[in-house]
């Protein structure tokens, strides 16, 4: 006799099936790897800074050529035993305790802009599947024209509205997270959808389940797959605004080190100090492209057709190969 096979033992399988499919995919073991570190330097951006013997916000006015311009003085921005990556131009501040302080701020905003969306775009999705005609259509409505608002104008706009005092990393968190949910709040909704056709949520709707029994026991884990696969999208994509805010003017504040923030200063510097741009820009070029390498190798290792479209691919592999190998014997 089979034994039963219940909820917990499926999902503890099939997160081990999903495991193996990452760790198949070096490219994903890479960027995983990336993003780890990146989040260890982030979070030991005060024991580093101590290790280097540094300052986040400490000025170094004998390191600059006041003559110039403030152009850091020595060869690559000012490096030195004191000084890992240089200093910046004009003040003399630390380049790498403000590059790592800078990486807590912009993985903070798209981690915790990410999670307010996944929060309103999944409440909203189940909700328009889930609700009478009406209430879809309402709330779909809705849904467009977040999708049409303009970013960054809604967020210029509420720079003259919010207090100065109001922290800006999390009112960045709210304006992107309340914001920037429309997508996923559309492939929610079409997903749940498709799984209130399926027999076993009609069985539950027949049993007597309320809506939220339906929705937390029978929808949400269907939907598990696409919405982490797309928050692994979200993510670089808010570190991108984040960075463009802050560039703009209308994100984080000096003397608050931040990414854009430092990109933005670095305009009047790249032909003077060429190290001030190219730093805070690769920083953020690798974060988005290790972000994004793992959210393809996500997606695919949450499709539970990759692996026998992988033993086609295999097989016919084989098959090629079979032939050609005896043609040559």
């Amino acid at each position: 006799m089979t034994p039963a096979v219940t909820p917990a033992g499926a999902a503890a399988s099939g997160a081990r099936q999903v495991w193996r499919r990452l760790r198949a995919r070096k490219s994903a073991l890479v960027a995983a790897a990336v993003l780890g570190l990146l989040v260890l330097l982030a979070l030991g951006a005060p024991l580093l800074a101590a290790l280097e013997g540094q300052d986040v916000n400490a000025y170094h006015d004998t390191l600059v050529d006041s003559a110039r311009g403030g152009v850091p003085l020595g060869s690559f921005g000012g490096v030195s035993a004191d000084h890992w990556l240089g200093v910046e131009p004009g003040t003399g501040r630390d380049l790498f305790v403000r590059l790592l302080y800078g990486a807590r701020v912009s993985l903070m905003v798209a981690v915790g802009a990410t999670l307010v969306q996944v929060l309103v775009a999944v409440t909203v999705g189940i909700a328009a599947a889930l609700g009478n005609r009406f209430v879809d259509s309402l709330l779909s409505r809705i849904t467009e024209v977040m999708i049409a608002l303009p970013l960054l104008v809604f967020a210029i706009a509420l720079t003259a509205v919010v207090p100065t005092d109001f922290p800006r990393p999390v009112l960045l968190i709210l304006v992107i997270g309340l914001i920037a949910w429309g997508g996923l709040a559309r492939v929610v909704r079409a997903q749940a959808l498709s799984l209130k056709k399926l027999d076993y949520v009609s069985a539950a709707w027949l049993a007597g389940g309320s809506t939220w029994r339906i929705a937390r026991r029978e929808l949400l884990p269907g939907l598990a797959a696409p919405v982490i696969t797309y928050a692994v999208y979200l993510l670089p994509s808010n570190i991108v605004l984040e960075a463009s805010m802050s560039f703009l003017g209308v994100g984080v504040k000096p003397p608050t080190p931040s990414w854009g923030q430092m990109l933005s200063s670095a305009t009047t510097w790249f032909r003077a100090d060429p190290m001030y741009v190219v730093l805070p820009a690769l920083l953020l070029f690798v974060t988005t492209l290790a972000f994004t390498v793992l959210g393809d190798a996500v997606r695919v290792a949450l499709d539970p057709r990759e692996a026998s479209r992988l033993r086609v691919g295999r097989a016919r592999k084989r098959e090629a190969a079979g032939p050609a190998a005896g043609g040559t014997a």
